[in-house]
């Protein structure tokens, strides 16, 4: 979005009639949509095979390696997830000081959400309780609790 040559292309690239008006996204989902239709294939394969043969033998192995490869994509993609999801976390927390490098291999977020911190004052004989937001966040490693600047 920051590289307005590359938007134009882009743009330029995507209106063309041999695109079929399709965006870049599709273009990049369309091979992991082939892989999950070459897998109803296989398995269409495999239920009308002899049992016991050859043919059911390389179908399965072609089976098995195109799941383990399946997997393996997905788990490529929730790590591209959560990186992202750090990166843009990163970007909205200020600290005070770097020490606490958000972004790392092996950290994803788990959950986050805002919360409601009550304080209890004594000023006097009575108590006042006072309200603030602050938000949680949740990591594979750490708890992080941050408030909205002021």
């Amino acid at each position: 979005n920051g590289n307005a040559g590359f938007q134009q292309v882009l743009e330029r690239l995507e209106s063309d009639p041999v695109c079929q008006r399709l965006s870049l996204k599709s273009f990049l989902i369309l091979p992991f949509q082939r892989i999950t239709r070459l897998k109803l294939l296989l398995q269409n394969i495999l239920k009308r095979t002899r049992p016991g043969s050859e043919e059911e033998v390389q179908a399965t192995q072609a089976y098995d390696a195109l799941e383990k490869l399946i997997k393996d994509c997905n788990e490529n993609v929730q790590r591209m997830k959560s990186t992202e999801e750090l990166i843009y976390l990163s970007q909205k927390i200020e600290f005070e000081c770097k020490i606490f490098p958000l972004i790392s291999q092996s950290r994803r977020l788990v959950k986050c959400g805002e919360l409601t911190a009550l304080d209890f004052h004594s000023p006097g004989p009575k108590w006042k309780v006072t309200t603030r937001p602050i938000y949680l966040h949740l990591f594979n490693d750490c708890l992080l609790l941050s408030r909205p600047k002021e």
